[in-house]
């Protein structure tokens, strides 16, 4: 496999005919903004496939906006990237979040720098849907300063920060349900950190006065101590949810449409791009919930348009998923089409509407993800054509190919 060619097994199960028609009809009626959603970030294949539809979106249908979920510096490394900056792509996903550092991801990165070269006036732009987050360098800045300032409660600061900025690799509620979470809720030590390096910063260290670059520098541990635990405060594991910030990840996509005026294709889970409320299996007394892409969908009516691409079964590296239960619309879809590797439905056609309305459960791959619990995993969704506007359906899939 190439960077031109992200997965020989997608491109043989979806002919180029096949995804040109896919693109024409998800860029039918000029959409403002389309949601590409997968059931899984763990499959080589449906990354793979949103890759290639995000390729004839640009190449054929003016789509010259890229919306990730990640935060607005780590989205701005990817744009420079993609617009002809230093490194390799997989240089630039070294602090992207860690389901987007993969060998599919970075062949996007490839195709869309090679894009930009040959389209210089007219590029695509990637850019994160989350305000700048917290990093590693912001830990490393916060204990450096307080080891050179209050060196007596170093110790103390770093028993709160290093289990916590484990979460940057992998993430708390992960952690929690492959048994390796240390115990105490990040959050709480972040919020004791903080408590910490405030007072330490109030008025400088006690045994001296504190100079003025040492204030400015006390202001500045101080401030991304703050982003260190805001992170972890709104993160799934601090939030008690996946649904994030729904309104304002949306707000963040139709703010860079409105100024710019381009369309705007969005990379997330459908759980996130799902058009209408959705409810997961894993946290069902919440009920349904607002979405990116039913916040979308109120904002912009049909000039949002909801993609999903799901599978029946593979093995995904983290495990081996089974088929699905009959009443799944991953068993659905694969019953719809016995013996096809890969097919696709626009349900915004009368008769598709009709043979598929009502209400629809499917199956969503996390990271807290095995076959024991496959029976929670999942979403639902009051109205299946009013949650996605098109579906596609691979039968069979295989692992991402993880960066070192």
């Amino acid at each position: 496999m190439t960077a031109a060619d992200p997965g020989r097994t997608t491109t043989e199960t979806l002919s180029p005919a096949e995804l040109d028609a896919l693109a024409a009809a998800v860029a039918s009626g000029a959409p403002r903004v389309a949601g590409l959603g997968e059931s899984t970030r763990f499959a080589h294949d449906t990354s793979a496939l949103r890759d290639l539809l995000f390729r004839r979106l640009a190449g054929e249908h003016g789509f010259r906006e890229l919306a990730v979920q990640d935060d607005a510096a780590a989205g701005a490394r990817l744009d420079a990237y993609a617009n002809g900056g230093p490194g390799t792509a997989a240089s630039a996903l070294d602090g992207a979040w860690r389901p987007w550092r993969t060998a599919e991801t970075a062949a996007a990165l490839e195709w869309i720098r090679g894009f930009n070269r040959a389209h210089p006036d007219d590029p695509v732009r990637i850019f994160g849907v989350k305000p700048v987050q917290a990093g590693p360098a912001d830990y490393d800045a916060v204990l450096g300063h307080v080891s050179r300032t209050a060196p007596g409660r170093l110790t103390e600061l770093a028993a709160h920060l290093e289990p916590i900025r484990t979460a940057h690799d992998i993430d708390e509620h992960v952690q929690r349900a492959r048994g390796l979470h240390p115990g105490r809720p990040f959050a709480e030590h972040a919020r004791d950190a903080l408590a910490l390096v405030t007072d330490l910063t109030a008025d400088g260290p006690a045994d001296e006065p504190a100079d003025e670059p040492e204030k400015e520098a006390g202001k500045e541990a101080a401030a991304r101590m703050r982003l260190i635990a805001d992170f972890h405060e709104r993160s799934v594991a601090g939030r008690g949810n996946y649904a994030g910030d729904a309104a304002a990840w949306a707000a963040a996509i139709a703010e860079r449409q409105r100024r710019t005026g381009r369309r705007v294709a969005y990379w997330d889970g459908i759980a996130h791009t799902s058009a209408a409320p959705v409810t997961l299996g894993t946290a069902p007394e919440r009920g349904p919930e607002p979405t990116v892409g039913s916040a979308l969908r109120e904002r912009y009516g049909a000039g949002y348009v909801s993609v999903a691409i799901g599978f029946h079964h593979g093995d995904l590296g983290v495990a081996e998923v089974p088929a699905p239960a009959p009443e799944r619309l991953d068993a659905r879809l694969s019953a719809a089409a016995p013996g096809s590797p890969a097919h696709w439905l626009d349900l915004r056609a009368p008769h598709e509407r009709r043979a598929w309305s009502g209400p629809a459960t499917a199956r969503v791959i996390s990271g807290v993800y095995t076959p024991a619990r496959d029976a929670a995993e999942h979403l639902a969704v009051a109205s299946l054509p009013d949650a996605f506007d098109v579906l596609v359906h691979l039968h069979r899939v295989s692992a991402v190919r993880r960066l070192p």
